[in-house]
C-alpha cells in the first residue's frame, strides 16, 4: 500500500476485530471502577499549553504534543494548546474549576486518548489509550490502598497473571538522598538515574551519576545499596537516621498491611528503587511490572499538592494510571474473528426484497443483529458464503416455495441444520433465538 495512505507515524487504523477487542476491555475496566465507586470524567483532547507545562519534568514537556496559534497568530509559530499528555493535569484543572460542585472526596475515572511527541516503538505510539483512576479529597491511606486495590483488580479481570506491584515513597527517596549524602541541587537529576536501574548495569548508572556531579565512591555506595540481594533491608537500615525516610517508611508499611489482606501474598512488596519521575508525586508511588520482564503495565502514586501548583485549593490527591497499550498486548489470546451480525437475511428475489427485509426489522425487535443481502446476485451458494463472513449465527431463507408454504427457513450456520418456522411464528421463534444467544 502506498505510504501516503499509512496513518501517522505513531498512531494506528481500527478494524472492527480489534476495536471490539478494545471496547470489550474498556467495558471490563469501567465495570471494576464503578464497583469501587469511582465516577467518570470527560475532559477536552485539548488544553492551554501553560496548564500543562512544567508538570511532567523537562523531559516531559519536550514530549508535548503542541498546537500553533491560529487566525491572526498563525504566522508567529507560536504554540498556545498542546493535546493532553495524560489525564491527572485535566484532573486536577477541573477540580480547581469546579471544586464546589464536586462531592468530598471526588472518586473518578478517565478513559480516553491521550498524545506524546515520543519515539514509536513495538508497544509504544504517539497517540494511545490510557485509563486513569484517581481520588481527592483525603489523605488517608485507604485512598492509596482502595486504588492500588482496584488496579488489580483490572488487571486480573482481563486475564492478566503473574504481574506484580512495585511500593515506594518519595519520602522514602528524600530519606535516601539524605541519607547517602546527596546534596540537594543534584537529587532530582540522581532519581532520574536511579530510575534506570531496571535497564543499565550498575557500573553504567555509576558512571551516569558522577557525570551529574556525585564522586564516585558516594556514587558506588548508593548504586550498591539498592542492587544488593538484601536490599530492602540495607535501606530500611540506612533510612532509621533520616526522619523523612522513616516517615516514608511509615507510608509504605500501612499500605503494605492495608492491601495485604485483600490481594495475593506477595502481589505487592516494597521497591526502594523505583522512583516514578513525574515531578509532582509527594508520598506513596508504585508500578506495576509484569512478568517475565514485558514492561509497566500501571503506574501511580500521591500528590497532594498539584491542585494548588494549577491556582486551585490545596487538595490531597491519589490515583493511578493503566498503560492499555502494554496490557492488550498480554492479553489471553482471542479470537480475531469479527460478528457482524447474528441474522443475515437472504434476498432470493426483488419481489421478496419487502418481506425480507421486514424479517430483518423483526430480527432486530428480538433485539438481535440483522441485515438483509446488498448484493447484485440472488444465489443462494454466495448468500450464505455472505452470512458466513459476516460471523451470523443464522440465516434466513425466503424464496418462492417458502412463499407457497407460508414458512422462513431458518438455517444454523453452525450445524447447517434447517427449520421451516410460519410466517405467523417468526417473531417468536427469533425472540427464543435471542434468549438463546443470551444464556
Amino acid at each position: 500500500m502506498p505510504t501516503q495512505f499509512d496513518p501517522p507515524s505513531g498512531t494506528r487504523d481500527f478494524l472492527a476485530a480489534e476495536w471490539e477487542i478494545q471496547e470489550h476491555a474498556f467495558a471490563r475496566i469501567r465495570s471494576v471502577f464503578a464497583r469501587y465507586g469511582f465516577e467518570p470524567l470527560v475532559t477536552p483532547a485539548f488544553e492551554r499549553l501553560d496548564v500543562l507545562l512544567g508538570k511532567y519534568g523537562d523531559d516531559g514537556d519536550k514530549l508535548i504534543f503542541k498546537i500553533l496559534r491560529r487566525g491572526e497568530h498563525e504566522g508567529s509559530g507560536e504554540a498556545d494548546l498542546a493535546l493532553r499528555y495524560d489525564h491527572t493535569v485535566p484532573l486536577a484543572r477541573v477540580v480547581a474549576a469546579y471544586g464546589s460542585q464536586l462531592p468530598t472526596p471526588y472518586k473518578r475515572y478517565a478513559i480516553g486518548p491521550v498524545w506524546r511527541a515520543d519515539r514509536p516503538g513495538r508497544g509504544r505510539y504517539r497517540e494511545f489509550a490510557q485509563c486513569d483512576v484517581d481520588t481527592l479529597g483525603t489523605t488517608s491511606a485507604l485512598a492509596d490502598a482502595e486504588v492500588i486495590c482496584a488496579v488489580h483488580d483490572v488487571l486480573a479481570e482481563l486475564g492478566l497473571h503473574g504481574f506484580r506491584f512495585q511500593l515506594n515513597s518519595r519520602r522514602v527517596l528524600a530519606g535516601l538522598l539524605e541519607a547517602f549524602g546527596v546534596p540537594a541541587g543534584l537529587g532530582p537529576g540522581v532519581l532520574i538515574t536511579l530510575d534506570k536501574l531496571d535497564k543499565l548495569a550498575p557500573d553504567e548508572v555509576i558512571t551516569e551519576l558522577t557525570g551529574r556531579g556525585l564522586p564516585e565512591a558516594q556514587a558506588g555506595s548508593l548504586v550498591g545499596a539498592l542492587t544488593v540481594k538484601d536490599a530492602v533491608e540495607q535501606i530500611r537500615d540506612a533510612l532509621k537516621g533520616s526522619e523523612e525516610g522513616a516517615a516514608g517508611l511509615d507510608e509504605v508499611d500501612a499500605l503494605l498491611s492495608l492491601v495485604g489482606g485483600q490481594l495475593p501474598d506477595d502481589r505487592v512488596v516494597f521497591a526502594p528503587r523505583l522512583v516514578r519521575g513525574l515531578s509532582y508525586y509527594t508520598g506513596p508511588i508504585w508500578e506495576v511490572a509484569a512478568a517475565g520482564g514485558a514492561g509497566s503495565l500501571a503506574g501511580g502514586g500521591r500528590y497532594d499538592h498539584l491542585i494548588e501548583q494549577l491556582g486551585g485549593p490545596d487538595v490531597p490527591a491519589t490515583g493511578g494510571s493503566l498503560g492499555f497499550e502494554r496490557i492488550l498486548m498480554l492479553l489471553p489470546e482471542q479470537g480475531t474473528g469479527s460478528s457482524r451480525l447474528d441474522v443475515a437475511v437472504t434476498i432470493m428475489d426483488e419481489r421478496h426484497a419487502p418481506r425480507s427485509f421486514a424479517f430483518a426489522g423483526a430480527a432486530r425487535d428480538a433485539g438481535l443483529r440483522a441485515s438483509v443481502y446488498l448484493g447484485s446476485s440472488g444465489k443462494l451458494g454466495r448468500q450464505l458464503k455472505w452470512a458466513s463472513d459476516t460471523g451470523a449465527r443464522w440465516a434466513l431463507i425466503y424464496g418462492n416455495a417458502e412463499e407457497e408454504a407460508g414458512t422462513v427457513t431458518v438455517r444454523d450456520m453452525t450445524s447447517g441444520e434447517q427449520a421451516a418456522v410460519p410466517l405467523s411464528g417468526l417473531s417468536d421463534y427469533l425472540a427464543d433465538l435471542a434468549a438463546g444467544a443470551e444464556g
